[in-house]
């Protein structure tokens, strides 16, 4: 072979490779709908993908630069994604039209990613007869039941505070928030006493670690899914499983048996998951496999222990910089105490108006999930508009560019708790708030995040003051590598014991 012709062989394969990577290009401006010039290669995500900027300020940035647009266009690579802006279409698309907006768009990987088929990822066939059998875990009845178990929970956080604090450190909070919530889940869930606050070396906790501080060779695994799906899922054969997936697959499978054998019942997660096996008749033509079963405790612990602990390290973070705000609540947490004395239950955690404005105000501020997903299951023609998206069209739902959006919240990077008074709620859209989303797909889990930060919180501000030290991050700068929001290098903190009268 000449070298023309390999050179004309290298030509053509260039020209491959692009065609490839810019074939889809013209979609969004087939359908009239503006975005960003994409990047062969990226689309519209390179800085995100480099790691250079966080994906919540991404979007955001995309958001303020078509302000008056109601959708936006853009590429995740080579696939076209959907920002979703009007707050009437994004109602239509979590609620009204739900059952053509039903998928999150994420792909399982049975073999390679054995923990991938849980509730937050499953398309809706499996999605709906598996939610409907675990919400019974999630009612306020059960929450009144788990909430003494919550609360010895905090009142260990607080013990181990005493040894932390009597060393004069500073406390970086994402750290002993974690090891707390990872015990409430432990706890509650699944009858397992973690010893995340008693041990350093809890199994869970370090297992917590690695799963959102993941290793090169994990990241290396979710780039290929990234990009090639198709050849990962198939690597499934010789790919060995994660130290997580064995992990889950054998702490529920043992526990289920260890219950089954000693007729123990708990009436929590782990029976509810118990009882599938028991009667996987209940999922329809369902398979009902050790690794579904596995996948949804693991997405329970996951979910569970890492936005709560995140959102009380922000809830502290912002208590530190207002103390203003701090004594107002620590006077209502006084309040609660003296009426009720130390018998704290659920009822009076919900008495504390203040307190739920600051929840909710740091929600607004750091929502977990920067954006929501979904994927349309047939073809949609967004109201009042000629956008028409075919079948399985990606979406975005801008969950933290809206919470960011001064028209909405005035001075938005202002932390105040008054944009939750009744009247302010009512004069704002309903879809302006969306920390655990909207519609028939909403976080399963919202009430049990909300309590047991909620008695986090309440026990550690009875007991110590927040104030801000010199390794504390200001202002504020949002780790890009990160799952879910959260700082660039933890949340440091000065914690002062408070002498009880």
């Amino acid at each position: 072979m000449g070298l023309f012709e390999i050179l004309c062989g290298i030509t053509a394969l260039i020209f491959a490779v692009y065609y490839f990577f810019t074939s889809t290009y013209d979609f969004w401006t087939s359908r009239g709908v503006r975005g960003p010039r994409p990047i062969p290669g990226f689309g519209n995500l390179r800085d995100v993908i480099l790691t250079n900027i966080s994906a919540g300020n991404y979007v955001t940035d995309l958001y303020n630069n078509y302000k008056d647009e109601p959708l936006i266009g853009l590429f995740a690579r080579r696939t076209p994604i959907l920002v979703v802006k009007d707050l009437d279409l994004i109602k239509d698309v979590l609620i009204k039209d739900f059952s053509k907006f039903a998928d999150r768009g994420l792909s399982t990987y049975e073999r390679a990613e054995p923990l991938s088929l849980h509730l937050f990822s499953l398309e809706s066939k499996r999605w709906r007869p598996l939610r409907m059998r675990l919400s019974p875990v999630f009612t306020s009845g059960k929450l009144r039941e788990m909430l003494s178990l919550i609360s010895e929970c905090a009142d260990h956080l607080v013990q181990y505070m005493e040894k932390v604090v009597s060393k004069d450190d500073l406390i970086e909070c994402r750290e002993l928030t974690a090891k707390y919530t990872t015990d409430v889940i432990g706890s509650c869930a699944f009858g397992i006493d973690m010893n995340a606050l008693s041990n350093e070396d809890s199994e869970f906790r370090k297992i917590g670690r690695k799963i959102f501080n993941p290793s090169w060779t994990h990241m290396l695994r979710i780039r290929i899914r990234e990009v090639f799906p198709w050849f990962y899922n198939m690597l499934g054969y010789i790919l060995p499983q994660t130290e997580f997936t064995k992990f889950f697959v054998r702490v529920i499978t043992e526990n289920i048996d260890y219950r089954e054998a000693n007729n123990i019942t708990r009436n929590d997660f782990v029976d509810t998951l118990r009882e599938l096996k028991k009667h996987p008749d209940k999922l329809g033509n369902i398979e009902l496999t050790d690794s579904l079963l596995a996948s949804q405790a693991f997405v329970f612990y996951i979910a569970g222990f890492e936005t709560s602990s995140t959102t009380i390290s922000h809830a502290l973070y912002e208590l530190a910089l207002n103390q203003n705000i701090q004594d107002k609540l620590r006077e209502e947490i006084d309040e609660a105490y003296a009426r009720h004395g130390g018998d704290l239950i659920h009822d009076n955690i919900k008495q504390m108006i203040y307190l739920d404005k600051v929840f909710k105000e740091t929600l607004r501020k750091y929502p977990p999930g920067i954006f929501l997903m979904r994927q349309s299951t047939s073809s949609y023609t967004f109201n009042g508009t000629r956008v028409s998206i075919p079948e399985k069209q990606r979406i975005w739902i801008p969950v933290y560019a809206i919470h960011q959006d001064p028209n909405i919240y005035p001075k938005p990077d202002v932390f105040d708790p008054e944009r939750f008074n009744d009247e302010a709620v009512q004069s704002r859209h309903p879809m302006c708030y969306l920390p655990f989303g909207d519609g028939p797909r909403n976080c399963i889990g919202a009430r049990f995040a909300i309590y047991q930060s909620k008695v986090g919180l309440v026990k550690m501000l009875r007991n110590y003051k927040v104030e801000t030290c010199e390794k504390t991050l200001i202002p504020y700068i949002s780790n890009p590598r990160a799952f879910v929001l959260s700082p660039k290098g933890g949340i440091y903190l000065k914690m002062i014991k408070i002498n009880q009268a």
